[in-house]
């Protein structure tokens, strides 16, 4: 129950918001607020004449017994459960017209591309699951076109990023934490659910859990090993995650997040976010001669397309390719 009453409620909490905040200020509430409550469990009050949607609850189970991260499943729920709120419809009830409405509603409320594109693909999911486990007749999706997102120039941290990222650390702990993101190419909720005992420090690697669950190990480099162990030898608690707060407790994706940003500003660095030291490292990689299949297994894709997406490559050395093989 926890999961519905969380999608519930956060579901409440932005028509509510939306009516009185700006599209962004709404945005960073909304993350701040999933973020605080990932460590309780809720329980949700149903209206007299509500129901829960039968099919939703088969998909959920069904992306459960798959091995599907918990927090795409809280994801996939919350964004199917805001469609059928606004269509005041159940799952066999839906059209295409309500979806198209739904998406037409985002697209005015100031939505990006990226985000409307991933409520289809997420609606697109969700309706053929039920149309190949025959629970509906017609799939509403069936005649929604994908959206067409604009490409961005995708941008890496230079080397002189991370110096003077490194070199505005005040804290061991920090300066572990950016040593470690630059050279392992974690997500940050891996890093962030890793123990001491998963990290072996005489052999520079550590086991992760990505998304479905799936182990892997990754590398660091020696440097971030030292700092690694520097870290470790100041702490005295008893707390068995890698890294903590200053309460002594485990340190959050979003604890992650806010410590970066502190960093960035005292750095004068832009645009400082966890998942840029993942394509960051994919490009060094690539650029120093690592096979795509290598990079993916370090970043833990299983497929190379996704990987590519991850690497960038300016024009010059395109063309210095170019020359050298033909």
């Amino acid at each position: 129950m926890a999961i519905e009453a969380k999608v519930s409620f956060m579901n409440e909490l932005e028509k509510s918001l939306a009516k009185n905040i700006p599209m962004e200020t709404m945005a960073a509430v909304m993350a701040r607020v999933a973020d605080t409550l990932e460590g309780f469990e809720m329980m949700e009050h149903f209206r007299d004449g509500g129901e829960k949607d039968d099919l939703l609850e088969s998909y959920i189970s069904a992306l459960q017994v798959e091995g599907l991260s918990q927090k795409s499943i809280d994801r996939y729920a919350y964004e199917i459960r805001r469609l059928l709120a606004h269509a005041g419809m159940t799952c066999r009830r839906i059209t295409v017209y309500h979806i198209r409405a739904y998406l037409a509603y985002g697209q005015k409320r100031g939505l990006a591309a990226e985000s409307l594109k991933g409520q289809r693909d997420i609606f697109s999911t969700f309706f053929n699951w039920l149309q190949r486990e025959n629970l509906i007749d017609k799939n509403p999706m069936a005649n929604i076109a994908p959206i067409k997102c604009p490409k961005k120039k995708k941008i890496i941290y230079s080397e002189t990023d991370l110096v003077r990222l490194k070199d505005n650390c005040s804290k061991k702990r920090d300066r572990a934490i950016v040593s470690f993101l630059e050279s392992t190419g974690c997500r940050i909720s891996e890093m962030t659910q890793l123990n001491r005992e998963d990290v072996n420090l005489e052999g520079l690697e550590c086991v992760v859990r990505g998304k479905g669950d799936k182990e892997r190990t990754v590398y660091m480099s020696a440097v971030a090993g030292m700092q690694l162990r520097e870290y470790m030898r100041e702490r005295s608690d008893d707390c068995e995650a890698l890294f903590i707060n200053c309460f002594g407790n485990r340190m959050q994706p979003g604890g992650v997040r806010n410590m970066l940003k502190n960093i960035a500003k005292a750095a004068g660095v832009e645009k400082v976010h966890p998942h840029k030291f993942r394509r960051t490292l994919a490009t060094n990689l690539a650029r120093r001669g690592m096979q795509v299949q290598e990079v993916a297994r370090i970043l833990g894709h299983e497929r190379l397309d996704t990987t590519m997406e991850y690497v960038v490559l300016d024009q010059a050395e395109i063309k210095n390719s170019y020359r050298r093989y033909t």
